[in-house]
Order: C-alpha cells, then sequence, then structure tokens
C-alpha cells in the first residue's frame, strides 16, 4: 500500500467515524470521556490547522526536531490540560490558538529551519494553550484520563496526517509548499482578529 492510500484511508476512516457519531443514539458514548476528548481537536477548525501544520512543517525540519514533533505536541496539550484542571487562569487562550495557527504558516511558507530547542519549545507553548482549551471545555462528569487520552490520539493522528502531506509535498515545488503556508498563514490571522 503506498503513501497516499494509507493517507486517505486514514482520513477516511475518521471521517466515517466523526460521521457515524453524529447521528442520534450516540449522545450517552459521549459522556465518557474518550470520545469527546477524541472529537474536541477534530471539530475546531484551529485545532485542525495548528496540529495539522505542525506536522506539515516537521518534516523539513532536522532528524531530532522531526522525531520529537509528537512528543513536543502532546506534551504540550497535556500540560495545558493539567494547567486549566489546576484551575489555573491563563488569560488570551483563544488569541493564543489563533496566534499558533498563524505563526505555523508563517513557518511553512518561509520554509523556516530551527534547531531542536526552538522548534520545540514553540511547539510546545502552541499545544500548551490548544490543551489548556481542550482542558476548559471537557465535559463535566466525564473521565479525565479518559478525556485525555481521547484528545491526544486525536492530537497524534492530525499530526501524523500532517506529516503524511508534508512527507508528500517534499518532491513538490516550493511554491506549492509556500503558498500553503500563506493561507494557514491568514487563516490564523482571520482567526485572530475575528
Amino acid at each position: 500500500m503506498n503513501k497516499m492510500t494509507r493517507f486517505l484511508l486514514t482520513v477516511g476512516l475518521m471521517m466515517t467515524a466523526t460521521l457515524a457519531i453524529a447521528h442520534p443514539g450516540h449522545g450517552e458514548h459521549v459522556s465518557n470521556g474518550f470520545l469527546s476528548g477524541l472529537l474536541h481537536p477534530m471539530m475546531g477548525l484551529d485545532h485542525l490547522l495548528a496540529m495539522g501544520a505542525i506536522g506539515f512543517w516537521s518534516i523539513r525540519q532536522n532528524t531530532t526536531m522531526k522525531r520529537g514533533t509528537p512528543l513536543f505536541v502532546v506534551g504540550g496539550m497535556i500540560a495545558g490540560a493539567g494547567l486549566a484542571w489546576a484551575g489555573v487562569s491563563l488569560a488570551g487562550i483563544e488569541t493564543g490558538i489563533a496566534m499558533s495557527v498563524l505563526l505555523v504558516g508563517v513557518l511553512i511558507a518561509t520554509l523556516t529551519k530551527l534547531p531542536t530547542a526552538v522548534g520545540g519549545t514553540l511547539v510546545a507553548l502552541f499545544m500548551v494553550a490548544h490543551g489548556y482549551a481542550h482542558g476548559t471545555e471537557m465535559t463535566q462528569g466525564s473521565s479525565l484520563l479518559l478525556y485525555m487520552a481521547g484528545f491526544v490520539v486525536a492530537t497524534l493522528a492530525i499530526t501524523f496526517i500532517g506529516r503524511g502531506l508534508g512527507t508528500m509535498m517534499l518532491k513538490a515545488d516550493n511554491r506549492i509548499t509556500r503558498a500553503l503556508g500563506g493561507v494557514v498563514a491568514i487563516i490564523g490571522g482571520v482567526l485572530a482578529a475575528g
């Protein structure tokens, strides 16, 4: 099975699961936490773009950064959710989320390569904002561990889909990658302004 087939199969399965859950009669399962955590990252354009774009961007980074990106993403998400669950108040989270989309778009558009210490810190900080939002929006009565497991699985899936796209784009004209980054940055700017 080639990379494109695997990618399309993964996206198709994710979409099928999302559509199936959208039908009546499935709501009682969302309260267990896992499904709620799994769906939350997939329901917001800001989360989808940030996580997917980070995965996309990571493919052009040094080997350590490339391999470490999933850990930086998940670590930041868990740290942010932990801050929310601990009752720590962080101002400007929605702006931080939108700015993460804008900045990752700029990194892609400019084909920026960063040292692991800088890139990893930046990715983790971006994800703290996203994780904080996930933590504050956890469904009442949900299992904290199941909810966290759900959003970790979804976050990794979205990040790896972005990596798959980034890998496919390595052989494409850099102008296409730059244009995609520009589109992501513009959407981030619109989200930040809104």
